[in-house]
């Protein structure tokens, strides 16, 4: 169990690692005859560019002052207590609420999503659910949250799917759950590999997050030799772009950190929209935990940009 959101963050970045240095193309071949050999023609997204933010600090931490007076707002907040291990107390709650109360560029509110870590789907189904009701199920019988990023999230498909379809029971679970208790409410599952995912995770019928990261690293990489091509791959197609998975413009997130200053801070938004994300996030904060301090540019600047690309 990891109690502290620099463990948190330390193992994320040891998962991460991992799936970097793997095989590029290491998707079983039940997975790539799942999905077409030939990517269909893509699809044109109806949004622009929004931003989503990592913040993995305590309730009432200088950088949630920052995103709560932001304006416009971030689009998604990822809150961390102690990787969904730790309960989600009425402090936690609270700290959610304010955050939602946001208004963004596009005139909706700030959704905020609560962490799990899921082992690259080794960790048991029952320890990663316990995780899911920290924030589904609190003691008053409200939705604080709207849904759940699932971190250290494996790229590949496993033997006949079996991978993606452990992530596929965890987005049904928290749809189930979410609905139980608010039939209104709008679900968000978010999965995060930090790298191209493979596409049987986006098929018909077994789609496992409504969004994914397929980006997570440094600025000098993702300007660099640390993009691979596109944000989805399958053996056949190799890397590509994902657009046909993709009809709304919400498929994919791009977090760069690492940034140097503003203007590059820009450069890294329009890269994020010219590699098909829909939601992206740059920031100055580094290594071990880049998702911790409020970037020196503001995230007004940083919202406000966004707004104008698309």
């Amino acid at each position: 169990m990891i109690n502290s959101v620099g463990d948190a963050v330390r193992k994320h970045t040891k998962g991460l690692l991992a799936l970097l240095f793997s095989s590029a193309l290491t998707v079983t071949a039940g997975a790539s005859s799942a999905i077409a050999a030939t990517p269909a023609a893509a699809a044109t997204a109806v949004r622009g560019l929004e931003i989503g933010v990592p913040a993995y600090v305590w309730p009432g931490d200088p950088m949630l002052a920052g995103l709560q007076s932001a304006t416009p707002a971030a689009s998604i907040v990822i809150l961390n207590p102690g990787n969904g291990d730790t309960a989600f107390t009425p402090a936690w709650q609270a700290q959610a609420d304010t955050l939602r109360a946001g208004t963004t560029a596009a005139g909706g509110h700030t959704r905020v999503i609560g962490y799990v870590h899921t082992d690259s789907g080794t960790r048991p189904l029952a320890d990663v659910k316990a995780s899911i009701d920290n924030y589904l199920k609190t003691a008053d019988g409200k939705l604080h949250v709207d849904g759940i990023f699932f971190d250290v999230v494996s790229r590949d498909c496993g033997a006949g799917n079996s991978t993606r379809d452990y992530y596929y029971a965890l987005r049904q679970y928290v749809q189930t759950t979410m609905n139980g208790i608010d039939p209104a409410a709008q679900d968000l599952v978010v999965d995060n590999p930090g790298t191209a995912i493979a596409d049987c995770y986006l098929g018909s019928g077994h789609r496992t997050a409504d969004t994914f990261v397929t980006y997570e690293g440094s600025y000098a990489d993702y300007t660099g030799s640390g993009w691979l091509g596109g944000n989805v791959f399958n053996l056949t197609a190799g890397y590509y772009s994902g657009a046909s998975f993709d009809p709304d413009g919400t498929s994919f997130w791009h977090l760069v950190h690492g940034v140097p200053d503003g203007p590059r801070m820009q450069t890294a938004l329009d890269t994020a929209f010219a590699r098909g994300a829909g939601y992206a996030y740059a920031t100055g904060d580094t290594l071990p935990n880049p998702w911790d301090t409020a970037p020196s540019w503001g995230f007004s600047a940083e919202t406000a940009h966004a707004a104008t690309i698309g």
